[in-house]
């Protein structure tokens, strides 16, 4: 049986904790979560509120874990951006996974925006390019086109990067400039 306020405490049983407004349980049931998987100070606050948790208890809990450098928002969404140009995506992929993952919108964008002054999202756009075309090798080349635009598309890249990425990658059929 899972314990009181920690992982798994609104199992199949629906049972919240003990107590709403108990502090250490909250901070128990935070750092469980926290072992699981990092997570942005919205996501735990979700989770710790879906928990049955107070929402002064849960912002208690969350600052002091804050103060103390276990939940950090800057460093969270740093890591969420090497994790979606791992995936190939566009800056309006990246800033969309963040606030999907609970991390504030403004400070999301703020990042992406960063990021994407170093170039990183055109190297990223280049790679999904690559990628697209070694998939669809033999295909005519306005195939490979379309699926390469909503690959894009999907992944949140600018259209205008999308098209360059397509022009040097796709320059003729069967003619892939890597």
């Amino acid at each position: 049986m899972p314990r009181r306020g920690g992982f798994g405490s609104r199992g199949s049983f629906g049972e919240g904790p003990d107590d709403p407004r108990d502090v250490d349980s909250c901070r128990e049931a935070a750092l469980n979560l926290l072992d699981a998987a990092p997570r942005s100070s919205g996501a735990l606050s979700d989770r710790l509120r879906r928990k049955g948790y107070e929402e002064q208890t849960v912002v208690e809990v969350i600052d002091g874990l804050s103060r103390v450098g276990l939940v950090d928002d800057e460093q969270y969404a740093r890591s969420m951006v090497r994790y979606c140009l791992s995936r190939h995506l566009g800056e309006m992929g990246t800033v969309r996974e963040m606030t999907r993952k609970g991390v504030d919108r403004v400070l999301a964008v703020r990042v992406a925006a960063e990021a994407a002054q170093n170039g990183d999202f055109v190297e990223s756009a280049y790679e999904l390019g690559r990628v697209v075309a070694r998939r669809t090798a033999g295909m005519d080349r306005d195939r490979r086109l379309r699926r390469f635009w909503a690959a894009g598309g999907r992944k949140g890249h600018a259209p205008d990067l999308i098209r360059q990425v397509a022009s040097d990658i796709f320059r003729n059929d069967g003619d892939i400039d890597e």
